[in-house]
């Protein structure tokens, strides 16, 4: 694959807002221009200077050397000719080998996708939809869109949601969009997007592509691929027009910015869709498709359906279950500098990850103050206390859902020993059933994705992505209960607790009181004019999707 790359780096370069083409053979008047255009550079140099009489006699001789150097110099600019030409031809096999190669790569992830589709929650669900389908609304393309998805499943996910909603009101063509699922935490897909664009497209081994762009035709057309015709164009000039659209931008950026470039290229790609539309101050319209988007369109590939409802099944034959969202990974713990309860090992550790990835900016974190400022995951012993504290049931299921906790088994001890139904994907399924989706981390949080949004609580200790997306898909299936633990309230109670400042009555006490109104209860999206990073996330609280509040 590192060799497929590099040929690829050498053939398919992809320009931001430039476009370069390939070199032509010369026509016979062009190389007779050009070689006139070398008789006066010839005539001009140092090398040639006019004769005196007393030097006629080797006039000839003159001559003689004038025609030679010049039939050198023509078949110079003949053989460069010719040597281009040869180039091109060169490059157009190759390119026409790869291509192969990578299409019949494409069908064979594209089978591997699709596979298990009259499994529960396939076939016989899309039968019924397929018989139902809506009008297929017609308009006049202005073009097509193209999206680069970046960041985790849900960071795509949302920023799916948004570009779907751009293509509708700007009426052009949405492409499939590709999903980043090689970067960590870091978008360095260059040479390989124009390839996945052209050929293929990983967003089946996630989502039912199929549903999504059949249950969306009544808005927006959306093709798999891009058609033929500017496909080939893009292939025979080896460019693309990308550009990164800028975040938290409002409709009237995409009409008055994006839309002409669309109209002047045909095809434009986005490089980012992560952020890219505004939380507030967006059309209804526009809003209300987001949520349809995201809540109707966007299913998981049947295969990762069909394993999700199987996990909810067995967790419901067992009674109630809370669904725990603990970032407590290594990644996410060097890259926040966050190092409570670690030993002073794990601590090197954590620091020596931070410093091996260039793009985490901060290279020096204060571990204790960002705790205390709430900035930090909590770890599995404060969450512990703090579930204790709600009057959560100890006989509870509790399903953890994240990766590889950093500490393992030692740092889950205090939470085992209070809730002893601690679960995880892993223990519930036969390692079989989870085979397929072995490294594959967004099939993997896809899986836990489901099971959140189905959980009698949702409880995530760190505001990240998936937090704030399952939040709000909770809010629209009926405001589920979601225990938004306030991190910087429950670090300073328990450090009073720990020390002896307050009683566990005390302490329980407090806790209640910081967490009356963060169950996931009606409310509004907090709105900070000029500051979007620090206001609510649309995705977090859609009110324009829900029941109205009254005033």
């Amino acid at each position: 694959m590192e060799h497929l790359n590099k040929q690829l780096e050498e053939g398919f370069l992809l320009h931001n807002h430039n476009h370069h083409h390939e070199p032509s053979l010369l026509s016979h008047r062009e190389l007779s221009s050009t070689a006139d255009d070398d008789d006066k550079q010839f005539e001009s140099s140092p090398c040639y200077q006019e004769k005196t009489d007393d030097e006629k006699p080797y006039s000839k001789i003159k001559l003689m050397n004038k025609i030679y150097y010049m039939n050198m110099i023509k078949a110079e600019k003949m053989k460069s000719a010719v040597v281009s030409k040869l180039r091109i031809a060169m490059f157009k096999n190759l390119a026409t080998r790869l291509t192969g190669a990578f299409l019949a790569l494409c069908i064979l992830f594209q089978l591997r996708a699709l596979a298990g589709r009259g499994g529960p929650g396939g076939a016989d669900v899309d039968a019924d939809f397929y018989k139902s389908l809506p009008p297929e609304r017609i308009y006049e393309s202005n073009g097509y869109l193209m999206i680069s998805s970046n960041g985790g499943l849900n960071q795509m996910r949302s920023g799916i949601c948004d570009m779907v909603a751009i293509a509708r009101f700007l009426n052009v063509t949405l492409i499939v969009p590709e999903l980043d699922n090689t970067s960590f935490w870091n978008d360095q897909r260059y040479v390989r997007t124009l390839m996945h664009f052209l050929f293929c497209s990983q967003f089946a081994n996630i989502f039912n592509v199929d549903y999504f762009i059949a249950s969306l035709r009544d808005e927006v057309k959306i093709l798999k691929l891009l058609p033929e015709d500017p496909k080939q164009k893009i292939i025979d000039t080896g460019s693309l027009y990308s550009m990164a659209p800028v975040s938290w931008s409002n409709m009237s950026y995409y009409y008055n910015k994006i839309l002409p470039k669309i109209k002047s290229f045909e095809v434009l790609q986005l490089t980012k869709s992560d952020a890219r539309l505004a939380n507030n101050g967006i059309p209804e319209e526009v809003q209300k498709l987001r949520c349809r988007v995201n809540y109707q369109a966007l299913r998981f590939a049947p295969p990762i359906e069909k394993l999700a409802k199987k996990i909810v099944r067995i967790l419901k034959q067992n009674g109630q279950f809370l669904v725990l969202h603990l970032r407590y990974e290594m990644d996410m713990l060097a890259f926040s500098g966050c190092n409570e309860g670690c030993s002073a090992q794990e601590i090197q550790e954590l620091t020596a990850m931070r410093y091996a990835y260039p793009w985490w900016k901060v290279k020096e974190i204060d571990s204790d103050k960002v705790r205390q400022e709430g900035l930090c995951p909590l770890t599995p012993e404060e969450t512990t206390l703090a579930l204790q504290a709600l009057d959560i049931d100890p006989k509870i299921q509790i399903y953890i859902a994240a990766g590889d906790i950093y500490g393992g088994e030692r740092r889950l001890a205090s939470m085992r020993k209070a809730f002893p139904r601690l679960v995880k994907k892993e223990t519930l399924l036969r390692e079989s059933d989870l085979a397929p989706f072995m490294n594959h981390s967004n099939q993997m949080a896809a899986l836990d994705y489901h099971v959140a949004v189905e959980a009698d609580i949702f409880a995530p200790t760190y505001g990240g992505n998936m937090a704030k997306v399952v939040e709000g898909h909770r809010r629209f299936l009926g405001h589920r209960k979601t225990i938004l633990l306030d991190r910087k309230a429950i670090v300073g109670l328990v450090d009073r607790y720990k020390n002896g400042g307050l009683s566990w009555e005390e302490f329980s006490t407090a806790v209640k009181e910081a967490h009356s109104d963060k169950m996931g209860q009606p409310t509004r999206r907090l709105e900070i004019p000029g500051k979007p990073k620090d206001e609510d996330y649309f995705y977090t609280n859609p009110q324009e999707c829900l029941p109205q509040l009254e005033d």
